[in-house]
């Protein structure tokens, strides 16, 4: 409903006829979840367009750009770049930065925003035509930056934000896991069904079978019998810990505090931790044992040193990413959230009801609606924040903001612009980044199953 909604909102871009024609065939939803729709929607062409850049076909006429013709201090003059393939990757860079400052802005704008009362209000649920226009233009004008350091500094901020993403990321997944196993586990205390036993069954499974042949795929692929230590390690500590946390989460102390506890919520944790183990490795610069080695500044071919790596690994990452935005934008705060701290980042249940005066002196309305409503007079985006937001607006932009530098490193292959580095796809703080987050992840997993252990005081209910 509310993906309708912002539908019929981002028609309003289009004029007045066709905004009114749009919201007239829509259902009434609330208007906290269609803003977070169309915001979501902004990020999601504001990536369309980074991906376009990336496309060999365009290689040609992004040569030209402003930025391009003025980076010939890009890299020292003894090393061979071709710009016809590396200005892809420049490009998404200043796409990114305009969609990011965009986001950080909104969010200084809105912070301490109390309710839809507030003067700022307006910025954030309206002007979107304006707003689309503001970063248009903006995108524009990043292209005419010139290029010298500008790359290899904001690799650094992206690196940075992708690395806070990555933590909201998690965030999202154990409460996804935790949500996904309560809403089943409770279908099948409430019937009995054995459709339900079976279903938590094989999806337990499923997420087990894939992460131990994922895993076995790790050890074929990126290590060799008398090399590739690191490698070894990481896969071999972060497979040991995956072990440690089911286990944990079956303990008879856990499900005594937390009864709709199981493998169900580890497997879905193990899955996400097995990815980000092979997201890291294969950022590996060690050259034997990455299979996905591009050669870099080195080669003497200038196609293949500066041709695009968006691989499986990114389109997967990209899968991720946007459905952890959608499912922010979409997801009311649950019980769980307490535990995973995610209250902050979802949106909360304020009590609000469409028309709650109205409703308290006419006890024949039916929920939601009025009689206005019938006739077609009423707005189909009704507020329900007037006494106290459903989130925290600020925080929303930021963690916007760090979503937009997360798919920015992504799709650049958390590639650094830098003359001394020998390859476009290998990086060793990149490689760091996801596996310190897939050791935090199990962390803030496991803390999410001790914490009532460890509070039994405090309600996490």
């Amino acid at each position: 409903m509310g993906l309708v909604c912002s539908t019929a909102q981002l028609a309003c871009l289009c004029g007045s006829t066709a905004c009114s024609f749009c919201c007239s065939q829509c259902p009434s939803c609330r208007n906290s979840t269609s803003t977070r729709i169309m915001y979501a929607l902004l990020l999601l062409l504001g990536t369309i367009a980074a991906c376009i850049t990336l496309a060999p076909g365009l290689q040609n006429a992004l040569k030209k750009v402003p930025f391009c013709a003025n980076s010939s201090n890009y890299v020292p003059s003894e090393v061979t770049l071709d710009c016809q393939s590396a200005v892809g990757y420049l490009a998404v860079y200043r796409i990114c930065f305009i969609l990011a400052l965009y986001f950080f802005l909104m969010s200084i704008i809105m912070i301490r925003v109390k309710s839809s009362r507030d003067p700022r209000a307006p910025i954030q649920n309206g002007f979107w035509a304006i707003k689309y226009l503001l970063i248009i233009g903006g995108i524009i004008g990043a292209f005419f930056i010139p290029e010298r350091s500008f790359g290899s500094t904001w690799m650094y901020f992206g690196m940075l934000g992708g690395f806070l993403f990555i933590i909201i990321q998690l965030i999202l997944i154990v409460d996804f896991a935790h949500s996904w196993a309560d809403a089943w586990v409770g279908n099948y205390e409430e019937t009995e069904s054995k459709g339900w036993y079976a279903a938590l069954l094989s999806a337990t499974f499923f997420n087990y079978a894939v992460a131990v042949g994922a895993v076995t795929a790790l050890f074929i692929y990126y290590t060799h019998a008398d090399s590739c230590d690191e490698n070894k390690f990481f896969i071999s500590f972060n497979l040991i810990l995956c072990v440690i946390t089911s286990i944990i989460s079956i303990l008879p102390t856990v499900q005594e505090h937390q009864p709709r506890s199981g493998l169900l919520q580890s497997s879905v944790v193990t899955l996400y931790v097995v990815y980000l183990t092979w997201s890291g490795i294969s950022n590996s610069p060690v050259r034997e044992c990455n299979p996905g080695f591009i050669p870099g500044l080195s080669s003497h071919d200038v196609a293949t040193q500066n041709r695009v790596a968006f691989d499986k690994e990114s389109i997967i990452g990209l899968i991720i990413w946007f459905s952890c935005v959608l499912y922010s934008s979409l997801r009311t705060a649950s019980k769980s959230s307490k535990i995973t701290m995610s209250e902050n980042v979802l949106v909360q249940d304020n009590g609000a009801v469409r028309n709650a005066g109205e409703q308290a002196l006419i006890g024949n309305e039916v929920e939601g609606r009025n009689p206005d409503a019938e006739s077609g007079n009423d707005a189909k985006v009704w507020d329900n924040e007037e006494e106290k937001v459903a989130y925290n607006w600020s925080f929303f932009h930021l963690m916007f903001a760090l979503a937009t530098l997360y798919v920015m490193m992504t799709l650049t292959n958390w590639y650094k612009p830098n003359s001394t580095l020998d390859t476009l796809n290998a990086n060793n703080a990149s490689m760091w980044v996801k596996i310190i987050s897939s050791w935090m992840c199990l962390g803030l997993y496991v803390w999410s199953l001790l914490a009532p252990v460890i509070f039994p005081n405090r309600d996490f209910s």
